[in-house]
């Protein structure tokens, strides 16, 4: 373990706009003697926005340049309020804009998820340009360092996986030099690239894990989460009004919580941290002076009932065409057609004839899987439905839960509870 570096993330709330950022700069302000590697997420909805352009010129609308100018200016009018009008770095991000305007100047590429990468990407980029050129106008010197050039990924556009070997040699040759000048260092969440060099992206919500990879390979002191809450939650407080603070937990609490729908931390986090032991920090960019929710190996605590919700749940019954028994070809067949079209599924059952899976109904991936799966089997499938996970919750709580709603399945495992209700 690296005794001097330590691993910031910060999200696209805490960037969101001018004051933000500079809530941002104070934060850091008080770690500016440390050896800190700071990831940052797009700013506010860019993500959601740039997706809009991708879907734009895809179906050739010919809106795409209209909207990426939209989120151009929305940059624009951020860097105004934090620079003066001829700071160079206007010209960083209109450079990088352009490069986005060739991508739209071309047909669109026949594979769209290569095409997502390469036009969302855009949104860390920029980002971590903007932080960078006002933390140095400030008096914070900050080097930027390009993640595509450490974080080595596989062609799996959208949601590539990691090639952690090349990526380890890689942080310590790149990264790990630049520490060597006193000063911060900043980098993207969210992207990496292929050894061809093309962009790739680590799946939605990804910045948390790209900050875990980087702690992994610089074998970090720790990492913090800064995040718009006081730390980790029992529950979304959306949603549930008997939602708590979690003072600390451990990792394998933790990696049950984000599997189970838990969206504080992004699910592939905490496996490279628990690996290597590093502590992970939830802490508030509101209120930074609080504790928030520490987060480690060696965690021993008593929990509180713990409720994730997973909203937009489609529940597929799977039955073969001949009514024969589900067997194990069967089942390879299936999950062969889940990893083609790359559902995300939440909870599996089965009886003799019917083989039941609850799976995220995100894009057209259902449509897909159904498309793919009719010629050879029978199945029925139920939409906008929820999938609520309570852990620890003794039958009462449970009960309590499902007051009003419909459950359509339900298992138990020990001490957690997946039911699948009508919303």
């Amino acid at each position: 373990m690296n005794p001097n570096i330590k691993v910031f993330k910060f999200g696209g709330a805490s960037l969101k706009d001018p004051d933000n950022i500079k809530n941002v700069a104070k934060i850091l302000g008080a770690y500016a003697q440390e050896s800190l590697l700071i990831v940052v997420s797009a700013m506010g909805k860019t993500t959601n926005a740039l997706e809009k352009v991708v879907e734009a010129h895809a179906q050739e609308t010919g809106e795409a340049l209209a909207l990426l100018e939209e989120v151009q200016n929305a940059h624009f009018e951020l860097c105004s309020a934090l620079f003066d009008p001829n700071d160079e770095v206007f010209a960083l991000v209109n450079d990088a804009f352009v490069e986005v305007e060739w991508v739209l100047d071309e047909a669109p590429h026949p594979n769209y998820d290569y095409m997502y990468d390469q036009i969302v990407s855009i949104g860390e980029l920029v980002s971590s340009k903007i932080v960078q050129a006002y933390l140095n106008k400030i008096g914070l010197p900050t080097q930027w360092l390009d993640a595509r050039d450490v974080i080595r990924t596989n062609e799996l556009y959208r949601e590539s996986w990691v090639q952690w070997t090349e990526t380890e040699n890689l942080a310590k040759k790149v990264a790990l030099p630049m520490f060597n000048k006193p000063g911060f260092v900043i980098t993207q969440g969210f992207i990496g690239s292929t050894q061809e060099n093309f962009t790739t992206t680590l799946g939605r919500d990804g910045s948390d894990y790209s900050a875990a990879i980087f702690s992994f390979c610089l074998d970090a002191k720790d990492m913090t989460i800064w995040k718009d809450a006081a730390g980790v939650l029992s529950a979304d407080p959306r949603f549930f009004d008997h939602a708590e603070k979690l003072d600390q937990l451990s990792f394998r609490e933790a990696i049950e919580m984000t599997y189970y729908g838990a969206k504080v931390i992004h699910l592939k986090t905490t496996g490279p941290l628990e690996r290597k032991k590093i502590p992970l920090y939830v802490k508030s960019f509101l209120d930074p002076a609080a504790p928030g929710t520490y987060i480690a190996h060696d965690v021993e605590a008593t929990y509180p009932a713990m409720v994730m919700l997973e909203k937009n749940q489609a529940f597929l019954q799977i039955a073969t065409q001949d009514f024969s028994f589900v067997s194990e070809i069967h089942l390879s067949e299936l999950f062969k057609l889940v990893a083609e079209t790359r559902l995300q599924v939440n909870l599996i059952q089965n009886t003799a004839m019917t083989f039941f899976m609850v799976v995220n109904d995100q894009n057209d991936k259902v449509d897909r899987f159904l498309e793919a799966t009719a010629h050879h089997f029978e199945v029925k499938a139920e939409r906008g439905l929820e999938l609520l996970t309570i852990r620890h919750g003794d039958a009462a709580f449970v009960e309590k839960m499902l007051q009003g709603k419909k459950v359509r399945l339900n298992q138990v495992s020990g001490e957690t509870a997946q039911l699948v209700v009508e919303g």
